[in-house]
């Protein structure tokens, strides 16, 4: 998998800060839970860095372990958190939007140049 934090939506409207790009990794990967070596292996960012925004993350209950996997704990994002349902609406708001202005852009009449 190879995620490019550069690429969403989310984070060019609210900027790519480590817990932002921690909770769009969830955002973009709903499905599975992931190790906190398997979330910093995929986002590319310092072990120090990540450990200093995770306990926030755990701190406001953004996120929840799953499953144990051997010595590995699984987490997913809590999606009964207020503050992660809040977060799905405005990601879901932003595609929706982008959507919206690509049609439009294709819709646009092409002008014939003389």
């Amino acid at each position: 998998m190879t995620y490019k934090p550069d690429e969403t939506l989310l984070l060019k409207y609210l900027g790519a800060s480590p817990i932002l790009r921690i909770i769009d990794f969830f955002l973009d990967n709903p499905l599975s839970d992931y190790s906190k070596n398997e979330i910093i292996k995929n986002l590319g960012i310092g072990r120090a860095t990540f450990f200093k925004y995770w306990s926030k993350l755990e701190r406001s209950g953004a996120v929840k372990a799953t499953r144990k996997v051997g010595r590995a704990t699984m987490y997913q994002l809590d999606r009964e958190n207020e503050i992660v349902k809040q977060l799905i609406q405005l990601d879901m708001v932003l595609a929706r939007k982008s959507m919206e202005k690509a049609i439009k852009e294709r819709q646009k009449p092409i002008v014939a140049r003389s």
